[in-house]
């Protein structure tokens, strides 16, 4: 047992681990939660950390700021409450060119990439080193997570998130690569090569992720690597298929698009319309769990053919994706689609917003100029963008008289059925005076007070809110599905499964996978530590 003094010294001098990659999306945010998943387990106060995270799927924290999904991911795998630390810098791209620069959870300004590079990342690291030693005094590990790869030469001089972190914190890394894409070697070796000497003397191992097959075929190259590098192999890492943890970007929608398969065994079609800027489209994940619900990401409206739902997402730019649906025919496309038997039409936040007439910006918040434009006219409902962004955790309950078409939930108990979410917009929507809509929300507000929230057609055909995460309210999410099986003249399912339940399973399922294929005695050793907490 360890003495106080000697917990607050280890306190004082929180051991770190950088995980690195070769490249993006070769899963470094899942091996990092995978890993302190493990630490967690083996007794140690673990956190997550990335100092500048690039993504349109964040996270709100529980008082309220935003950071980037990977990291809340991280901090729940963890067991731990997630803050604006765990993420300091957020980049929330809203053109091809310019991102909005989030720091420590509340929005800081918008820049171009080189107004980025020339005029912020020269103050960022005070930022980034500041949130890192209030981690590092909280904890007993830090496990640092890069972005891209260390070897982007045109990025390194003012880099904040790889090598040059990893020296400020004096970390050990780990070099992570996907030999599911190819060129595994050439990947590792060429990265090695492209550092700088003391760069290269902070990689103390590689891990190779999603590997399938026979790994004795795989056993020659792993030795020549290592003599020729002279850095172990940690661990090959197998592919998990279906891994049922949200993604941190949009990359993986890839090849997801198109119309649902023929013979398909899922008995519900449910499109997602994948717009350039789309976000926080991990809130579908829990419907594509369902066993009789298939969910695509459609691009064009020749994809779309006639759902049962159509599911308007989030964007970072309701006014920019709201064009590009205009410029796909998308409009047309819905509304013959709600014609010959698509039963729902939904939207989420941005989504939301694009379902009402009208869209003001008065403030040039979404456009180069203040200006006013139509929505899609669905519902009787006006948004004003606002230069304040709301980012709050949300609670309540069913609105009494909600137009929601559910099945199998009690009308007479409606209001007594729990919702949770949370809310990341930029805008404030209202719905016009005398217009004939239901509220589906009544939501807990700062004083205790019941505010109306989402808006819906008498016949429940066509609603928005701005809650993300709806779906993962296990009740309403089946109850809703159920009601869309009954417009088909099929029999409810009834029964579902915990989404908070199934993340936790999964989280477990990872950590196991990792455990049974990675040199943890190795990791520990590396970092410093005895291992396993006794």
């Amino acid at each position: 047992m360890k003495n106080q003094a000697d917990t607050q010294e280890k306190k004082q001098r929180a051991a770190v681990l950088m995980m690195q990659g070769t490249a993006s999306d070769v899963g470094k945010s899942l091996v990092t939660a995978a890993i302190g998943r493990i630490m967690t387990q083996d007794g140690y106060r673990t956190a997550p950390f990335k100092s500048q995270n690039m993504a349109l799927n964040s996270y709100v924290t529980v008082d309220g700021k935003e950071i980037g999904r990977a990291q809340g991911m991280q901090a729940e795998a963890f067991g731990i409450t997630a803050t604006s630390d765990m993420n300091p810098i957020l980049l929330k791209p809203s053109g091809e060119m310019s991102a909005q620069i989030v720091v420590h959870g509340v929005p800081h300004t918008a820049l171009s990439a080189r107004e980025y590079r020339e005029k912020f990342l020269p103050e960022a690291k005070e930022t980034v080193l500041d949130a890192l030693d209030r981690l590092r005094s909280a904890y007993d590990i830090v496990l640092m997570e890069g972005a891209g790869s260390p070897a982007e030469i045109n990025l390194k001089a003012r880099d904040i998130v790889n090598m040059n972190l990893a020296g400020w914190a004096d970390a050990p890394v780990l070099l992570i690569a996907d030999i599911d894409r190819g060129g595994v070697f050439a990947f590792l070796v060429g990265t090695l090569e492209l550092l700088e000497p003391h760069e290269r003397a902070r990689v103390k191992g590689f891990i190779i992720n999603k590997f399938r097959g026979d790994l004795s075929l795989l056993q020659p190259g792993l030795d020549w690597l290592e003599q020729r590098t002279g850095i172990p192999v940690l661990g090959v890492l197998p592919f998990l298929p279906q891994l049922r943890i949200e993604a941190e970007d949009s990359v993986v929608l890839e090849g997801t698009s198109g119309r649902m398969q023929p013979g398909s065994a899922k008995e519900l079609d449910i499109a997602v319309i994948r717009y350039p800027r789309i976000s926080n489209f991990t809130d579908f994940d829990p419907l594509e769990d369902e066993p009789d619900t298939a969910v695509r990401y459609v691009s064009s409206v020749e994809e779309l053919g006639t759902p049962d739902a159509i599911i308007l997402p989030g964007t970072k730019n309701t006014a920019a994706d709201l064009n590009y649906l205009r410029e796909q025919g998308f409009p047309e496309a819905i509304t013959n689609a709600l014609e010959y038997g698509t039963s729902q039409l939904t939207g989420i936040c941005g989504g939301y917003q694009m379902l009402g007439r009208r869209l003001l910006d008065p403030h040039a918040v979404e456009n180069a100029e203040p200006g006013d434009s139509d929505g899609l006219g669905y519902l009787p409902l006006s948004t004003e963008f606002l230069p304040h962004k709301t980012t709050v955790r949300v609670s309540g309950t069913l609105a009494e008289d909600h137009p929601l078409q559910l099945c199998g939930l009690d009308p007479g108990a409606a209001e007594g059925i729990p919702v949770a979410g949370y809310e990341i917009h930029m805008g404030t929507t209202t719905k016009h005076e005398g217009a004939g809509v239901r509220s589906l929300f009544h939501l807990t507000g700062p004083d205790g007070e019941m505010l109306p929230e989402g808006w819906g057609t008498p016949d429940g055909k066509i609603w928005g809110t701005y809650l993300h995460g709806l779906f993962h309210n296990d009740s309403l999410r089946r109850a809703w599905l159920d009601g869309i099986r009954q417009a088909k003249g099929l029999a409810p399912l009834s029964r579902t499964f915990s989404s908070a339940a199934l993340r936790e399973q999964e989280f477990d399922r990872l950590a196991d996978a990792v455990r049974a294929s990675l040199d943890m005695e190795a990791v520990y050793r590396i970092m410093g530590l005895p291992g396993e907490e006794g």
